[in-house]
């Protein structure tokens, strides 16, 4: 049996934890090794189409596996909202505010403002979280009771707030803390 040393080798669903480069093909058509940003951009456009064809946010799995590819894998925390018609159908995904490694601002005012000037009946809260776990501390469940009733205030409902770590994501309401 021959073993495969090739270092060049593409990646591909089989061999993606085996720590082999990606390339990206260059405007003069030679292939080089693609940059964490490049990479990220690629996750960000599959993300996108992960909406286009299928925009209803009505299953957990879809909403953060849409989340997680927005926003996993950043290196400054990033507030972002989805909202939703009555239907759960994406109107419009919005980074409201980029922050620093640990932290980012929230203006409830500006949830709303964008809610009504989008019409949303819903939305879904995010943020990301670049240390790697996405457990949420004790500011990230105030700041989620505070925009709740923020925007119930102009009948838009809260459905969810979910923190995004690199591989993975926590929703606050499959643990009913929304």
């Amino acid at each position: 049996m021959m073993q495969d040393d090739n270092p060049t080798q593409s990646l591909g669903y089989d061999n993606m934890n085996q720590g082999r480069p990606l390339y990206v093909r260059s405007k003069t058509g030679r292939y080089k090794i693609a940059t964490d940003a490049q990479v990220l951009a690629a996750a960000r456009a599959v993300a996108e189409n992960l909406i286009a064809g299928r925009d209803l946010m009505d299953k957990p799995q879809t909403v953060k596996a849409y989340l997680r590819a927005k926003l996993g894998g950043l290196g400054h925390e990033v507030f972002a909202v989805l909202f939703l018609d009555n239907r759960l159908k994406v109107i419009r995904y919005m980074e409201m505010s980029h922050g620093t490694l640990t932290q980012t601002s929230v203006y409830p005012r500006e949830v709303v403002k964008a809610a009504l000037r989008l019409n949303a009946a819903a939305a879904i809260i995010a943020h990301n979280h670049p240390s790697g776990t996405p457990e949420a501390s004790s500011a990230d469940i105030a700041m989620t009771a505070h925009l709740k009733h923020a925007l119930g205030l102009v009948d838009v409902r809260l459905l969810d707030h979910v923190i995004v770590a690199q591989s993975s994501t926590n929703s606050l309401a499959e643990k009913g803390q929304v």
